[in-house]
């Protein structure tokens, strides 16, 4: 079944770049730096396979947190729209105001 239940597919699908998997991906890229820097190595030149791998792996696991945080926030929707719903009483529908109405009348200052 894996993270997400299949009632998820019907989601919208996450954009690859989002803020999980930028920020994660950098958090991996960073990781790879601090390695080579801990053991004496060029940072930028030495182990340019292993930033790429460190990077890749964070892009996926920001992109896929991505997801279930979309699936999250979708469920945690249904479920509040579906209790106003049952419970219209709680939830009265407000009157509807004019802008005239809100806003103060405009007196110069002279």
């Amino acid at each position: 079944m894996g993270l997400l239940p299949d009632e998820a597919k019907g989601l919208p699908p996450t954009g690859l770049v989002n803020r999980n998997s930028t920020w994660l991906g950098f958090i991996g890229w960073s990781t790879a730096l601090l390695h080579n820097g801990l053991l004496h190595r060029p940072m930028l030149r030495s182990g340019v396979h292993r930033q790429v791998l460190f990077t890749t792996i964070g892009w996926f696991l920001g992109y896929h947190i991505s997801k279930y945080e979309t699936y999250v926030y979708a469920k945690l929707d249904r479920d509040m729209y579906q209790y106003m719903s049952l419970h219209p009483e709680a939830f009265p529908a407000n009157e509807k105001k004019t802008f005239a109405e809100i806003v103060e009348p405009f007196l110069p200052v002279r």
